[in-house]
């Protein structure tokens, strides 16, 4: 018997979720949470062999939630169900070490599939996000950011302008645009936005 806990902020989506695995003969639903910090007193109580988490919820959101049972309670796999799946959302969760990533328009005999492979140990994901990881598995490597060029980005990240920048580094506005075009290309950005949230992204950025 599969033990699962539902971890999700809206009592209407626990509740349709645990209908869903009523009728399951190998998965018993042994208990609910409305956020992180709860699912992961819930798994390690009742033993979950597996946790349906959401990822935006109050509190302790999924990411984190992730991360703490891997740590605490490794042998508990995680399966995040969500309505998101852009990257920002998708990454964070596997790297804290989700085995599944589902979107919330899933069928039951999906969710049911799903959670028995992670129970297994199997990694479950939904196409879509099958499609983000190979995005970034193809996307060309990034070169590194020089000490000068990180520099550069946190002082736009701040807030400065080109001149600003240049003044603060005592170096010339054209150098600042060098600089940033040197950026936009190693971080694989469009413009200053995109630069500063691949930059926090990457840890960059403090």
């Amino acid at each position: 018997m599969i033990r699962l806990v539902i971890v999700d902020d809206h009592p209407i989506v626990r509740g349709g979720l645990r209908d869903t695995f009523a009728d399951a003969e190998d998965i018993l639903v042994v208990g609910e949470a409305g956020d992180g910090a709860e699912g992961i007193e819930r798994a390690e109580l009742l033993a979950a062999d597996v946790v349906l988490m959401d990822l935006r919820m109050p509190g302790m959101d999924g990411v984190a939630a992730t991360a703490t049972l891997r740590e605490r309670a490794p042998s508990t796999r995680v399966l995040i169900l969500t309505t998101f799946d852009s990257e920002s959302d998708v990454l964070p969760a596997i790297e804290a070490g989700a085995i599944g990533y589902l979107l919330k328009d899933a069928l039951p005999d999906e969710l049911m599939r799903a959670v028995r492979a992670a129970a297994r140990g199997e990694s479950v994901l939904a196409p879509s996000v099958t499609q983000q990881l190979m995005g970034q598995v193809r996307r060309p490597s990034a070169g590194t950011l020089t000490d000068r060029e990180k520099e550069v980005l946190q002082l736009v990240a701040n807030g400065n302008s080109n001149r600003e920048a240049a003044t603060a580094l005592f170096i010339g506005e054209a150098s600042i645009k060098t600089h940033l075009q040197h950026i936009y290309d190693k971080l694989g950005a469009r413009d200053r936005a995109s630069a500063v949230a691949e930059g926090y992204r990457r840890r960059l950025l403090t």
